[in-house]
């Protein structure tokens, strides 16, 4: 099935120029069962990754674009009296779908955010104290701007560490910027997108990145780096245990990806950032993220990488 997964980076690679390997943590983070924060300027392909996601595996897309006076009900849905049938009838949300793109979320309220808490988490949403079951896949994409935070909401710790990877896309370089204008220069390629990949075909990535092997001292060393966050005095909170278990799932799923079928400590390596820096509450004086994502590779280089064989014996 990694063949499958291929097709799905290259059919996106025809829309988004340049990024494969936000592409690659993208894929991993919907195929180990995550959501996904982007953080960027506009005009970068936030959107357009969503959209070029959904429609290379054929699922349905919906979209929420945030503003300070949207509430709960808007992002799940509610109940509508019908007078013809004499009875209240349900108006769902745009969170039924199976990729949700939930565009500059920061800008919601605090009330508003929290309502997408138990979408995340829970995959359900409960409506008039009625629960409903959200689409199997259901993945969040959800933006944010860095720049401008004039009416913003910043996102609390509880609700950051809800996303399995916090990602940027980047300005591209020049020569990858130069096939962003040939690409463009007659058609939309992302109209033409069609599906590569079934749902089926999705579900069954799962199944198997959930089989790769994860050795006692890959373990192990996972812990030695999320201890490491904890203890160090530049944090004033270190990585959580659901970022933990996020971690693991990320390097079993990111080594399945690239045809593994055990975690090497490089597959840790390579997810490590994404996954954990957007969970530390840095001390002041280390108050951006990048310093954070500095700090991650700072751990991932000093703590000790298992030298023995971590195959399946």
């Amino acid at each position: 099935m990694q063949e499958r997964a291929k097709l799905i980076q290259d059919n996106i690679g025809k829309v988004i120029i340049g990024k494969e390997d936000v592409i690659k943590h993208i894929l991993t983070a919907m195929i180990a069962g995550g959501h996904v924060l982007l953080e960027d300027v506009p005009g970068t392909g936030k959107t357009r990754m969503a959209r070029a996601l959904a429609a290379s595996m054929g699922l349905s897309f919906g979209r929420i674009q945030f503003t300070p006076d949207m509430l709960p009900a808007d992002v799940t849905g509610l109940h509508i009296y019908n007078r013809q049938t004499n009875a209240f009838e349900l108006k769902k949300g745009p969170v039924f779908t199976n990729i949700l793109l939930a565009d500059e979320i920061n800008r919601a309220t605090p009330r508003t955010q929290s309502g997408l808490l138990e979408c995340m988490e829970e995959r359900q949403v409960t409506i008039d104290g009625e629960t409903q079951k959200l689409n199997e896949p259901f993945f969040v994409i959800a933006t944010q701007n860095p720049i401008e935070t004039a009416g913003t909401f910043p996102l609390p710790e509880a609700q950051m560490d809800r996303f399995f990877m916090k990602l940027s896309m980047g300005l591209p370089e020049r020569d990858e910027e130069v096939r962003i204008l040939e690409t463009y220069r007659e058609a939309d390629p992302l109209k033409e997108l069609t599906s590569v990949v079934s749902c089926d075909e999705l579900m069954e990535m799962k199944k198997e990145a959930d089989k790769v092997y994860v050795h006692p001292l890959i373990e192990g060393y996972l812990v030695d780096i999320v201890r490491a966050t904890r203890d160090s005095s530049k944090t004033l909170m270190g990585v959580s245990p659901r970022g933990t278990i996020a971690f693991l799932r990320a390097a079993r799923t990111w080594a399945w990806l690239h045809g593994s079928s055990y975690v090497r400590p490089d597959d840790v390596k390579a997810v490590a950032p994404a996954v954990l820096a957007h969970r530390l509450v840095l001390a002041y004086g280390q108050n951006r993220y990048q310093d954070a994502v500095r700090m991650i590779h700072d751990i991932c280089e000093s703590v000790p990488a298992p030298t023995e064989s971590v195959e399946r014996r």
